[in-house]
């Protein structure tokens, strides 16, 4: 794939801050999610009233436009909590498309392995009390509280039936994980002998939230391809928020915080990508997928490689370095507002991509700059100079590159959560 296509920044869409959907009156048996209210972020992040905990983020892939349509089938998809918890919710997201999304039922299971649930785990999903829900085009539905419990790094299936045809989706293209798909409504098999079909993208499911007796607030991780975890193995959970994840459930005492991937591969700080599937700029989406997760402390912003890569400014000019400064300010003001800690982590070499030339590298070095100096954010990670050659500090380190000189491999994935100060981290 070509780096205009794969590699970093960010999409849009203000999410969960004008998420919570409030449900009208049942008068059929379906029900309709109406227009996306502004008390869910607030309220999710406070202990829940549901129990002794908070309710926190566990899962939450930034959606964009341009997926497949459907018709008749039964989506299942695996979801891989970073944090462990109860009472659990998802999110269904019909933001990017056009049409009504008409869902005639959705469960919860546990992962065998595969497609395949363990028996005794699958759980009915409801919205309003009904299975059955239309999302309207442009919107989202938050589902009534599951009475299923997740293990931090633990597995569940969602599995979605959609009755009618879609219409272009609202997705997620790189999952880097398997998704299983079956004809007609097979949302109760334990078994996953239905499913003939596979893919590596996640559609219309938008976010796990569960209240977790130890976490105390969200991290998300803002960014691009290399947060989305291009490159990284399959199915293996080797994405850099991942290993960062892993960390923190490992430190002496209960985990303190989830850490959610809102990585779009090819997105951008400042302007939209013309693929569709990579999203709307930061600036349009920040809002929604960074400071409207439920419980949200930090955001680690990670983006702008793909800017400068190509030559990306605003009204269609060439980038500047100050460009991009102002880009970062504009989302950090967003970040402050909302009382949110937002952490910049300075760009990555690529000399050998196809993004490098020397210009380029002069504005990703004063962007670095500003990154490391200007005291803008509450804190700074720098994987440049974790992840450079350090015998060309213009290229990526050998041992991390993934082989097109711009995304790292697992251990580059793993070398840059390390990387992170976790004391930068609210607890």
């Amino acid at each position: 794939m070509s780096p205009e296509k794969r590699c970093t920044a960010a999409g849009r869409r203000p999410r969960r801050r004008t998420l919570l959907v409030v449900f009208g009156a049942l008068t059929g048996l379906a029900l309709t999610a109406v227009p996306l209210g502004t008390a869910h972020a607030a309220s999710a992040a406070t202990p829940s009233s549901q129990g002794r905990g908070t309710r926190v983020s566990a899962w939450s892939p930034s959606m964009t436009a341009g997926g497949p349509s459907f018709t008749d089938r039964t989506i299942r998809m695996v979801v891989h909590s970073s944090v462990s918890g109860s009472g659990a919710r998802i999110t269904l997201s019909d933001r990017y498309s056009a049409t009504p999304l008409d869902v005639g039922a959705v469960d919860v299971a546990v992962q065998a392995s595969g497609g395949e649930a363990t028996r005794g785990t699958t759980r009915n999903v409801t919205f309003g009390g009904s299975r059955h829900v239309t999302i309207p085009a442009g919107e989202e539905a938050v589902s009534d509280v599951v009475p299923v419990s997740v293990g931090a790094g633990e597995n569940l299936l969602v599995s979605l039936y959609v009755p009618g045809t879609t219409g272009v989706s609202t997705w997620h293209s790189d999952a880097f994980d398997t998704t299983y798909i079956a004809s007609g409504n097979h949302t109760g098999d334990d078994s996953a002998a239905a499913f003939g079909t596979t893919t590596t993208s996640w559609y219309y499911l938008a976010g796990l939230d569960v209240v977790s007796p130890a976490a105390r607030g969200t991290v998300v991780a803002f960014g691009d391809s290399i947060t989305d975890g291009y490159h990284s193995s399959t199915g293996t959970y080797s994405r850099w928020p991942d290993f960062l994840g892993r960390r923190l459930g490992a430190g002496p005492g209960p985990q303190k915080l989830s850490v959610v991937d809102a990585g779009i591969g090819g997105n951008r700080v400042l302007t939209d990508v013309p693929n569709l599937w990579q999203g709307v700029s930061a600036l349009k989406r920040f809002g929604h997928d960074a400071l409207g997760q439920p419980g949200v402390k930090d955001v680690i912003l990670f983006e702008g490689i793909n800017d400068i890569g190509n030559n990306a400014g605003p009204d269609g000019r060439p980038l500047t370095a100050q460009d991009l400064v102002n880009g970062y300010r504009t989302l950090i003001r967003e970040a402050h507002a909302a009382h949110v800690h937002v952490i910049g982590a300075t760009l990555m070499p690529d000399e050998g991509n196809g993004y490098y030339t020397p210009a380029a590298e002069t504005i990703r070095q004063s962007v670095n700059r500003w990154i490391r100096s200007s005291g803008a954010f509450d804190g700074v990670i720098d994987f440049d100079r974790a992840m450079r050659d350090p015998a060309n500090p213009a290229a990526l380190d050998p041992a991390y590159d993934s082989g097109d000189h711009l995304h790292p491999d697992d251990e580059g994935m793993k070398a840059m959560a390390d990387a992170t100060d976790l004391r930068l981290l609210r607890t």
